[in-house]
């Protein structure tokens, strides 16, 4: 809102310093500073009502023993990530924006879901919280409302067509061709999306299990993703890396400075000994966010690598689960590969403090972030 204000002020008023806000890595720096102030003056205030409320986290009975110390610590602590996203993303992005649009919307549609699970499991006292089919038609859902507001919005559609017409235009194709061809490439596309959308919700919220883990990790994913995001809404860095070039998604960067901000501010709170948990509410929105800024800027093939620790702690669930599976079936008795699993546990069970594991898996992102901005000029 604030760049329609001082675009206003600017051409009506010649306002000194409106100008400023023209610029994306100026708004994208604002949204991100505020987001992180607002994570610490609403996170205490928050933290505060739970506290008052007694909405407190329920551990696991099979879990790491230094766990069961932190039953009653205030959760649904995500809250404090979504405002601390919204307001700030509001304030400062092109609220018209089609894509930031479709950011908040994905957000707030898994935070939702994230709420459900987590209002079902403090306040109906049922530890499996939303029962698992009603998250995966979330999931779904939100992956096909993408899918089609990418294929189907006139202003994409118009653009996406348009860019390849300029891109091949040294070649013999028409714009009909073009147009067949996108709507074909579509129909195959879609459940990719489905299906990525689906993934990196569920990697995140597996992820969250420890003090700092899900919101660190997700702050590094986020400031890899502002970098490709400034990329690919940059036609001459675009052109330069020989990356796709998304017409106005440069609006993504001021919302994923948000979402950067707001982690860390929710990490003043979260990191060991923890004083709230983000719970459902805040990782099912963090992969809400994460997913659709990579859907939109046509990174989606580098989230294996970008978000390796997601992937690797889903991978961990379901081998597993199919491996007890299996070994129950053919000798009558579950067998494990880990000790526990999503993975941190299986180092938590290993004796290593969980600090040490949290600092290490945020390194292992840190690296997986350099190698997918470093392979975009390999690409």
């Amino acid at each position: 809102m604030f760049y329609y204000l001082f675009k206003y002020l600017d051409e009506q008023y010649n306002l000194a310093g409106a100008g400023l806000f023209q610029y994306i890595s100026f708004r994208a720096g604002m949204a991100g500073l505020m987001a992180l102030i607002m994570g610490l003056i609403v996170g205490k205030k928050i933290i505060n009502y739970l506290k008052r409320k007694q909405i407190g986290e329920i551990t696991r009975t099979d879990g790491p023993a230094t766990h069961h110390i932190k039953a009653g610590t205030p959760t649904m602590g995500g809250i404090i990530i979504i405002i601390s996203m919204i307001v700030p993303t509001l304030l400062f992005a092109k609220v018209l924006n089609v894509y930031v649009i479709l950011l908040i919307f994905s957000t707030i549609w898994m935070g939702a879901i994230g709420f459900l699970d987590d209002y079902i499991k403090v306040f109906k006292k049922d530890k499996k919280g939303l029962r698992e089919k009603f998250k995966i038609i979330g999931q779904v859902g939100l992956g096909i409302i993408i899918g089609v507001t990418l294929y189907a919005h006139p202003l994409i559609k118009h653009l996406a067509l348009e860019t390849n017409v300029l891109l091949l235009k040294s070649q013999v194709f028409n714009y009909n061709f073009l147009e067949l061809n996108h709507n074909w490439a579509w129909v195959f596309f879609l459940p990719v999306i489905v299906f990525v959308v689906t993934a990196v919700t569920n990697g995140v919220n597996l992820t969250d299990g420890i003090d700092g883990l899900a919101a660190g990790t997700t702050a590094y994913v986020g400031v890899g993703l502002v970098v490709l995001a400034y990329m690919a809404g940059n036609v001459i860095l675009a052109e330069y890396l020989n990356i796709i070039y998304v017409p106005y998604s440069g609006e993504v960067v001021v919302f994923l400075a948000a979402m950067v901000g707001a982690c860390i501010g929710f990490l003043w709170y979260n990191t060991y000994p923890a004083q709230v948990f983000m719970g459902d509410t805040g990782s099912l929105a963090l992969g809400g966010a994460v997913v659709a800024a990579s859907i939109i800027i046509k990174m989606e093939l580098l989230i294996p690598i970008l978000c390796l620790v997601y992937f690797v702690e889903s991978l961990s669930v379901v081998l597993q689960v199919s491996y007890f599976k299996y070994t129950k079936r053919k000798y009558g008795e579950g067998r494990r590969i880990f000790l526990m699993s999503p993975l941190h546990h299986h180092y938590e069970k290993k004796g290593i403090h969980e600090s040490k594991i949290v600092i290490r898996f945020w390194i292992v992102t840190i690296i997986t972030v350099a190698i997918s901005i470093i392979l975009l000029k390999i690409r």
